[in-house]
């Protein structure tokens, strides 16, 4: 089972706008996203993924808008774009080439592949700036604040 990662404490103004999971009920959930949206850097509201997944599953190569199931060669073959901590632990993220509309981030976290996709693209700079660290949802006990369903997860 992958893990359900929710960047705590939240940025300010940052709501949780929904969750969602692949897999089937042969191989359980191989796949999780949390949704979140919050104010943008510059103007007007901004949304959220924050994807863990196995490798070979594709859900977030499909989220940023990526022909295949992972980030592409050589997305990691330069210094990391922004780091930051999972578990308590500084992690690695590299920007992915995707579609012009967001900002999408790799990297790897407890052998599960890690993706942060953000729109607008300008709204990617929350991911270095925001010092985000993530936690298994499954591990804490939270009464989180709710906003409308994300539109993103009807993808």
């Amino acid at each position: 089972m992958v893990p359900v990662w929710l960047p705590w404490p939240l940025p300010p103004g940052w709501l949780v706008t929904g969750f969602a999971e692949a897999g089937d009920e042969r191989t359980g959930g191989r796949a999780s996203v949390v949704a979140l949206c919050g104010p943008s850097l510059t103007q007007g509201p901004a949304d959220l993924l924050v994807i863990a997944e196995e490798p070979g599953v594709g859900l977030g190569a499909a989220f940023a808008g990526l022909g295949g199931p992972d980030p592409g060669e050589g997305f990691d073959s330069g210094p990391p774009n922004a780091k930051i901590e999972v578990l308590g632990h500084p992690t690695a993220l590299w920007c992915v080439s995707a579609a012009a509309d967001r900002a999408v981030y790799a990297g790897e976290a407890r052998g599960n592949w890690l993706w942060t996709i953000a729109w607008p693209a300008e709204a990617g700079a929350l991911i270095g700036l925001a010092e985000l660290s993530l936690h298994d949802l499954r591990d804490l006990e939270l009464d989180l604040p709710f906003g409308a369903f994300s539109p993103r997860l009807g993808h």
